[in-house]
């Protein structure tokens, strides 16, 4: 654990619900806590030695090397850059019960209990939460609307922008950068996508029509089939290390989480067409010595921190246009992705150029210290 990560728990023992905030926060500082709320996916759950807690401390840390890669670069929209020395990362997580999730009959009261813990942090710590979209939200069990547009109406740090654009366009332009610093132009290019939801299906209305030919690695039987009636192979992640052996150029991950595991990292390297790995999955590599794997191969892998960064910029563009009494323009914050491209290029030829000896990361920050 990081030495500056708080952590704010809340049980409710009548319906066996936990959730977890976790912060670079410290009490009483004032500073805007950065990170979606979280209702944590059965298959998370199920993950070995998963607590709401052990994932809200991950992906706060995550979170704030976001905040950390947009200094670096001076990327984000004019009030998120405006007030980027109070920003920080966090993450709320919430272990539900079957019943209390979104959409079955218990759903309002876990949102109740989620708010009046988010309020409790405010009140009591001196910090202010914002959060947003994330996995486990939807339609309410009474067809009244959306689980973000209850917590919206409730809870002043709540925003339901719909991150899942802009993050996809951070998603496109890094690709594109890192595309064109390995000579592969996008009519040749080859793009095997893992995890197509929102983020991949932004993606894939804006590859397929530059003539990116994508393959999607994909769980959901609907979604693939969705894909196919557009002539885009998609197969189950049984396929996924069979998929790794094509002739791709490039590696996207958008799932749930833990994609690049040992198993995937050893297949990518082994493809010796593959020149990119990008994405902006959240805890996406299990053990981060896979990175320097890539880097031996000398695959170029940008971490999904910095691909993920435009979705958290959207969210504090929003609260903070609501805090000045000021509309929301979302296209402030998508004409902001668009200075990833040169970024990512950038770093990509420096690293290729280099032989490797630096990994993305220290090329980027040898970068913006020139």
């Amino acid at each position: 654990m990081a030495p500056d990560v708080w952590v704010h728990r809340f049980v409710d023992d009548t319906h066996g619900w936990t959730l977890a905030v976790a912060t670079h926060a410290a009490p009483g500082s004032g500073k805007l806590s950065l990170g979606g709320f979280r209702i944590a996916p059965n298959e998370r759950m199920r993950s070995e030695g998963f607590t709401p807690e052990r994932e809200a401390i991950a992906l706060a840390m995550g979170m704030e090397e976001k905040v950390r890669w947009s200094r670096l670069l001076g990327i984000g929209g004019p009030l998120a850059t405006r007030d980027l020395s109070r920003i920080v990362g966090g993450k709320c997580v919430l272990a539900p019960t079957p019943e209390a999730r979104v959409g079955q009959p218990h759903d309002r009261a876990l949102l109740d209990f989620a708010i009046a813990s988010f309020q409790a942090i405010e009140r009591e710590s001196g910090i202010f939460l914002v959060t947003g979209q994330d996995l486990g939200h939807g339609m309410l069990h009474d067809g009244s609307g959306s689980s973000l547009a209850y917590l919206n109406a409730r809870y002043r740090g709540s925003v339901v922008a719909d991150t899942s654009g802009p993050t996809a366009e951070g998603n496109v332009q890094v690709l594109l950068g890192m595309l064109r610093a390995a000579e592969v132009p996008l009519a040749q290019a080859t793009v095997l996508l893992i995890g197509c939801g929102n983020i991949g299906m932004h993606m894939v209305e804006r590859l397929y029509p530059m003539g990116v030919t994508l393959l999607v690695c994909e769980s959901r039987a609907e979604r693939r089939a969705e894909l196919a009636a557009r002539g885009i192979r998609a197969e189950g992640p049984e396929r996924k290390l069979a998929l790794l052996t094509e002739p791709i150029d490039a590696v996207v991950v958008n799932a749930a989480g833990g994609s690049l595991d040992a198993e995937t990292i050893a297949a990518c390297a082994a493809n010796p067409r593959l020149r990119v790995i990008c994405g902006s999955e959240n805890l996406a590599m299990p053990d981060p010595a896979g990175a320097d794997v890539l880097r031996r191969a000398r695959q170029s892998y940008c971490p999904t921190e910095l691909g993920g960064m435009m979705g958290y910029l959207t969210a504090v563009e929003e609260y903070l246009a609501k805090a000045d009494g000021v509309a929301f323009d979302v296209g402030t914050v998508m004409q902001a992705a668009a200075g990833l491209e040169p970024s990512a290029s950038a770093a990509t030829a420096r690293q290729r150029a280099g032989g490797f000896r630096e990994t993305f990361e220290e090329v980027v920050e040898g970068m913006t210290r020139a």
